[in-house]
């Protein structure tokens, strides 16, 4: 629309546009017609991903908030939502209830249901998840599983490496086909400052092992169960932080008093 002058007057020049849905047409007063409109978005969004060849389990929930890019024979599950810039590569499988945001996803790796990832990288053929916490500054290579509830922050993870149950990495350097057991956590905050710990390549660490930064483990390094690591490990052999099993005999249980 632009002015004219006619006759002295200055008018208006009023150009005729089709919208090419009725919903272009709708004005937001209310949260309630806002919604709506958001809904009508978010479903135009869904039938360009399907146009391209992508997998939605139901169009009608999916939320795109920012910009998502994905390659060939993609599949995404209901309610997740993808923020800023995502790139999910061929074959990549994004299960139900995920949250992905600022995040590069290589071909072939399966995130499962309930997993939250920001400002990360992925390599191929992964596997995260389900129900994992993937903070900002974590690179996984190709082929690296991520299991229930393991939080990494600020971590490199190599080739082949797990840790599949109940584990925390952070500020954390880890290489090759290294196995992290179940409850295992880097200590890396001394109430001040952050510290790094160094995993090296086919390092084994059993459950429920606490390794207090900045603290390296020597490659071939097997830790077992339950040790609490402060000094650096050597390379190859067995470290362990032995305590002495005791039993009293006639011990009895606390018992509750009668009311």
């Amino acid at each position: 629309m632009s002015a004219i002058e006619l006759d002295g007057l200055l008018a208006q020049r009023i150009e005729v546009r089709h919208p090419s849905a009725p919903h272009e047409c709708l004005g937001v007063n209310s949260k309630t017609e806002l919604a709506i409109l958001e809904r009508h978005y978010q479903m135009n969004r869904a039938a360009k991903l399907l146009e391209q060849g992508v997998t939605l389990a139901d169009p009608a929930r999916i939320d795109v908030r920012g910009e998502l890019s994905c390659g060939r024979d993609v599949s995404i599950d209901v309610n997740c939502i993808f923020e800023g810039r995502v790139r999910l590569a061929d074959g990549v499988k994004v299960g139900a209830n995920c949250i992905l945001r600022d995040v590069d996803i290589g071909a072939g790796t399966e995130i499962r249901p309930f997993t939250l990832m920001e400002e990360a990288q992925v390599g191929a053929n992964a596997r995260i998840g389900p129900y994992a916490r993937i903070r900002p500054g974590t690179r996984l290579d190709d082929e690296v599983h991520v299991g229930n509830f393991v939080e990494v922050k600020a971590s490199e993870l190599g080739r082949g490496s797990k840790a599949n149950h109940l584990a925390y990495v952070g500020d954390s350097s880890v290489g090759r086909d290294v196995n992290i057991g179940a409850g295992t956590i880097t200590c890396n905050y001394d109430g001040a400052n952050k510290h790094r710990t160094v995993i090296e390549d086919d390092v084994h660490i059993g459950s429920d092992v606490q390794l207090i930064a900045p603290v390296t483990v020597g490659a071939g390094a097997t830790i077992g169960a339950g040790a609490t690591i402060s000094k650096d490990v050597p390379p190859g052999g067995l470290t362990l932080t032995e305590k002495k099993q005791v039993t009293m005999p006639g011990w009895q249980r606390p018992q509750k008093k009668k009311k």
